[in-house]
């Protein structure tokens, strides 16, 4: 039932000024007010049901004489229940209609009667020209508190992001030197063996090597090009063993500094059986010729394992762009749909050096959760806020756990850190703006604000918390229908009209 067709059921009362005065709201009015609110406003009766509905335009403001109201907000579908009393003088609806078309006039929230009620009621044109005549210093006031408040938010807002985004860069930074100093290094060491095998190659050219000896070491050249790629993963001791078993053999083959050649060989996944091989191969040649293939080898296998890091580090530098990029939605519309699981990776590679080694990344995706549509680069804030407070929490140890599943039409996320959990005493304040339990400097006390808004107000969507020692869990919940349209009709913000 809608409010057009609660208003059909509502009756229309006498007016008493004395009544009115029992109401906290008009108590200090004088009788000429009082009888100007009874002439220009009304009394009226409503059955149980719908007085107004989120969304629509506020027409009335509502203050409840007797009876019972329930205020609720819709939020990931669901109707959130806000308030519910029965406190005389309680009061919703149009109440910011004062700011006129400075603000946009519609219900943000529902209100509902559970038993007949009644109201004061004023239709908002009235109660605005009311606030100005009888009012305008307070006016003046009220509005200088709701829009320096809603600029403060939003300049705080944007420093708590543009510091974000200052760490995040220096993370990034860091993250992108150390593969690319790798690389540098690489380079480098590549120039030298590749200088090192044209000597080779020279020393061959003299013919000191046979062409059946030469076919056989290109031959070999080519298997232990193939073998760097393929090579196994070895613990630090197997490694040891083998370098020292490597190394014995070479030096009991008169190849200098052996000890130093034997990890490349092992790195490469070669043993004494190989180099048996070679030996086999060059047999009754000098022995200036035989130091001259183990090294002309070696330097095939350390050029294949230089190109190996090359590879590596380009291909970091290129997945920390593209993180980067993915993060930041550059070059993407604002709505998209988009897969939840990418936004999440995305943020933990930004993230990754201020989680730091000491701290354990748990994923669990339900992978076959639909993509959801959604502000995807607003998303990324918000796993930003909810991770580096999990991690703040946890102070560099612990177990860091993002959770994804599939509930009532809604892809719910969540962010679990092992902590020493939220006091239950402040609990019910850490989404309200400016609240922050870091040490003075260290926070604003805009994330939880700022991602709430970006869930409820922006997605529809709802945002929840359990805590306990050893365990808090951030849980969020996003709507998986939802069109850029539904979203330019959301309110862009959360104000609920009303007395505790």
């Amino acid at each position: 039932m809608n409010s057009t067709e609660n208003a059909e059921r509502s009756s229309r009362m006498v007016c008493d000024p004395a009544e009115l005065r029992t109401l906290f709201l008009f108590e200090k009015l004088t009788d000429e007010q009082l009888d100007w609110l009874c002439r220009d406003g009304r009394i009226e009766s409503i059955e149980p049901g719908l007085v107004f509905r989120e969304g629509e335009p506020a027409t009335c403001f509502y203050v409840l004489m007797d009876g019972e109201v329930v205020l609720t907000k819709l939020s990931g579908g669901t109707e959130i229940e806000l308030v519910r009393t029965q406190h005389h003088g309680s009061y919703a609806g149009a109440w910011s209609a004062y700011l006129g078309d400075k603000v946009d006039q519609t219900y943000n929230s529902s209100l509902s009667v559970t038993r007949p009620s009644r109201f004061f009621v004023l239709d908002s044109e009235i109660f605005a020209d009311m606030m100005h005549e009888w009012f305008p210093m307070a006016v003046h006031l009220l509005e200088g508190v709701f829009f320096g408040n809603r600029n403060a938010n939003a300049r705080v807002g944007q420093r708590e992001r543009l510091l974000a985004l200052g760490s995040l860069s220096a993370g990034l930074t860091h993250e992108l030197n150390n593969p690319a100093a790798a690389a540098v290094r690489a380079t480098s060491g590549l120039r030298e063996r590749v200088a090192g095998m044209r000597h080779k190659l020279a020393m061959m050219a003299e013919g000191k090597f046979d062409t059946e000896s030469l076919g056989a070491l290109v031959r070999l050249q080519e298997e232990a090009a193939a073998q760097v790629a393929k090579a196994p993963e070895l613990t630090p001791m197997e490694a040891a063993d083998r370098e020292d078993v490597l190394g014995e053999w070479l030096e009991e083959h008169g190849i200098l500094d052996g000890w130093n050649l034997a990890p490349n060989f092992v790195q490469a996944g070669f043993d004494v059986d190989w180099l048996e091989r070679v030996g086999a191969t060059l047999e009754g040649a000098p022995e200036q010729v035989f130091q001259g293939a183990i090294r002309w080898l070696n330097y095939t296998i350390e050029t294949e394992l230089l190109m190996n890091e090359i590879a590596d580090s380009t291909t970091r530098i290129s997945s920390l762009v593209n993180a980067a990029k993915q993060y930041s939605q550059m070059d993407r519309a604002p709505f998209q749909v988009v897969d939840i699981h990418d936004l999440l990776d995305s943020t933990l590679v930004m993230l990754s050096r201020k989680i730091g080694d000491g701290v354990e990344v748990v994923k669990e995706y339900e992978r076959s959760l639909p993509q959801v549509p959604c502000y995807a680069a607003e998303l990324n804030q918000v796993w930003t806020n909810l991770i580096d407070n999990a991690v703040y929490a946890m102070q560099g140890q612990g177990t860091l756990t993002i959770r994804t599943r599939h509930e009532n039409d809604c892809a719910v996320i969540e962010i679990g850190d092992t902590g020493p959990g939220i006091p239950e005493a402040v609990r019910t304040r850490i989404f309200e703006p400016f609240f922050t339990t870091k040490p003075m400097g260290e926070g604003t006390g805009l994330g939880l604000d700022i991602s709430f808004r970006i869930v409820v107000n922006k997605h529809d969507g709802d945002i929840q918390v359990e805590s306990k020692p050893g365990k808090t869990v951030f849980t969020v919940w996003l709507p998986l229908h939802r069109t850029p349209e539904e979203q330019a009709d959301a309110a862009p913000e959360p104000i609920v009209g009303g007395h505790p």
